[in-house]
Parts: C-alpha cells; sequence; structure tokens
C-alpha cells in the first residue's frame, strides 16, 4: 500500500495567539487535544507507519550556507492509504485544526 507524509502545519500568528491565552485556557486546550489526538491515533493505528513528532524552529541549510528560517511546518507522521485522496480523509476530523491552533495537515506521496 502507498505512504504518505503528513505535515502538521500552524501559521506562527496562531501560535502567538494560543500563549497569549490564559494559562488556564491553554491547559484547558491542551487536555482535550490531547485525548482527542490520541483517540484519532488509536483509530487510524493501522495506518499509521511512523507517529513521527512535533518540531521546533527551522535552520535552512543551502549552497549559501546555513541560517535561521520560518515555515508553517510544525509536526508530521507517515501513513499508509490506498491513495491520498483515502490519506487525506484519515485526517478530516483532525484534533491539531479542530482542537488545536493547527492550519492544517499536507499529505505527500512518498515517490521511488
Amino acid at each position: 500500500m502507498p505512504r504518505f507524509l503528513a505535515v502538521y502545519t500552524m501559521k506562527p500568528e496562531a501560535v502567538l495567539a494560543f500563549r497569549e491565552l490564559p494559562k488556564a485556557e491553554q491547559d484547558a486546550i491542551d487536555a482535550a487535544g490531547i485525548a482527542e489526538w490520541a483517540a484519532w491515533e488509536e483509530r487510524n493505528a493501522a495506518f499509521i507507519l511512523d507517529r513521527g513528532g512535533m518540531v521546533g524552529k527551522t535552520t535552512r541549510v543551502t549552497k549559501d550556507g546555513i541560517a535561521k528560517a520560518v515555515n508553517p511546518f510544525c509536526g508530521y507522521l507517515v501513513v499508509e492509504a490506498e491513495n491520498a485522496d483515502a490519506a487525506a480523509r484519515m485526517f478530516a476530523d483532525h484534533p491539531h485544526f479542530t482542537v488545536f491552533p493547527g492550519d492544517g495537515v499536507d499529505i505527500m506521496p512518498f515517490v521511488t
């Protein structure tokens, strides 16, 4: 079955807005979101090949050197599905953007 990279995206301003919320509100969102995320992973466990993880600030390496960079990527995981549409449907109700301030999930097939 084909494999897909699912990249969680989040706009920098959404992260800042979340961090400006009162601590109790952040904690409530985290508690609800973590529980829903775990339930989502349990429902889709048969299709998750690599749970990946959340990622931090970006450093970009180019022929011109090494520099700090900004992109919307905040995490990833690897899933298996019949096709890209099936992989995308898997994330339709994901807590990354239904509970947390995530922007979306980009689905990309691995190619040989």
